[in-house]
């Protein structure tokens, strides 16, 4: 059985690669000695794991759970914690007004807020690429995409630091509780105005958003436009700075990338498959008894499925552990698979494909500040893994 505290360890953290094929190596589903009792079964291969994100036998409601526990959101009522027929009716209102056109209205934005950034590290010959690029880019433009005033994006960042950390004290929870409650008002408020004066932003297009004669009710607004605004600038950050890291760690690649700028979208989507933000999807719950590669999972256990071990997996990908910008990208499972395949995925490549490019077209001579042993990894809500910070001279 494989000890939880294993999986939160600075050890695991740091090269969560080599323990996954390690474990890989003794077999594709593996138990994990959850507290108080509950039972959970941590998937790590490609077949078995991209079988399970779109298994109906798995649901995403944790109220079918034999020992329901804290999700890693605060918001319960999202897509991510919903089945059909609830999140089909809601994912196809949702979509009708994150569409594709939408986001591609944004690029030359994107570019204008990247070059920006790209700008004042330019004059300091120096940075944190984190804090002074991977955050703002992202925030900024799903602050823009939604219509919320530039003025209070510190504010969300605040607010998204402490609803996506699992709260395991009761100082914790009750600080989440504050948090949680300032941003329903808020949000609140910022639909109440976009009803009263539509605009041509995406809350507008939620509220708007018909199919046939459904619309999103008043909480499943609440709970898109939460989703939307954490996950929508949270992943993002980690994709560009386990993405430049990993190109950094690798210089034949990234001068291969910088020499041939028409790979930029396939090296975005081998860094996702090679290093992606989201290590393992959250969690799923048993609705009957069953199977998982001949082990037997009890109806009401959870079941993980590390999508980071997955794209690492030597039965599908040729030299897993090498990153290859000319890899074709087609099979990795970085956004999930199925029903609950990432919305936002077009945006994250778009600000990936735009954030990358536009520092090795404008820094020739990007390098670590540090060596890449000094380096730390932290983790959002348990699934997400990104880097502290992520110093470059430039």
């Amino acid at each position: 059985m494989l000890p939880l505290e294993f999986l939160f360890s600075r050890t695991f953290s740091e090269d969560p690669y080599a323990a996954y094929a390690e474990l890989r190596a003794s077999g594709p589903v593996h138990q994990v000695d959850f507290p108080r009792g509950a039972t959970a079964f941590l998937v790590v291969d490609h077949a078995h794991g991209r079988a399970a994100l779109n298994d109906p036998r798995l649901s995403k409601d944790s109220a079918h759970s034999a020992l329901p526990v804290n999700g890693d959101l605060f918001f319960g009522g999202t897509m991510l914690a919903m089945d059909p027929p609830d999140h089909t009716r809601m994912r196809a209102l949702v979509a009708k007004a994150f569409t594709g056109r939408r986001v591609e209205k944004l690029r030359p934005r994107v570019q204008e807020i990247a070059d920006g950034l790209l700008d004042g590290i330019a004059a300091r010959g120096a940075a944190d690429l984190i804090e002074e690029f991977a955050v703002p880019l992202p925030i900024q433009v799903i602050c823009e995409l939604l219509g919320v005033p530039a003025s209070d994006r510190a504010r969300f960042r605040e607010w998204t630091a402490v609803l996506t950390v699992p709260a395991l004290t009761a100082e914790a929870r009750e600080r989440r509780r504050e948090v949680a409650l300032a941003f329903n008002d808020y949000l609140t408020g910022v639909i109440a105005e976009r009803r009263a004066g539509p605009g041509d932003d995406l809350i507008s297009g939620l509220i708007t958003a018909r199919d046939g004669d459904a619309s999103l009710t008043g909480a499943e607004m609440l709970n898109s436009v939460a989703l939307l605004l954490i996950a929508g600038h949270e992943t993002t950050v980690n994709l560009i700075g386990n993405g430049v890291l990993a190109l950094l760690r690798a210089p034949g690649q990234l001068e291969l990338l910088r020499s041939r700028p028409d790979l930029l979208p396939s090296a975005i989507e081998e860094l996702l498959r090679y290093d992606g933000p989201v290590e393992r999807a959250s969690q799923r719950v048993a609705l009957e008894d069953m199977e998982i590669a001949g082990t037997p999972i009890p109806k009401g256990a959870w079941v993980h499925v590390s999508l980071g071990a997955a794209d690492r997996d030597p039965a599908v990908f040729d030299a897993p552990d090498r990153l290859d910008v000319t890899r074709a990208p087609k099979r990795h499972v970085a956004f999930g698979h199925g029903l609950h395949f990432c919305l936002g995925a077009p945006l994250a490549r778009l600000e990936g494909q735009i954030a990358i490019g536009g520092l090795l077209d404008r820094f020739p001579d990007l390098a670590l500040a540090v060596p890449a042993g000094e380096l730390r990894h932290h983790r959002t809500g348990s699934i997400v893994r990104g880097l502290v910070s992520l110093p470059v001279r430039v």
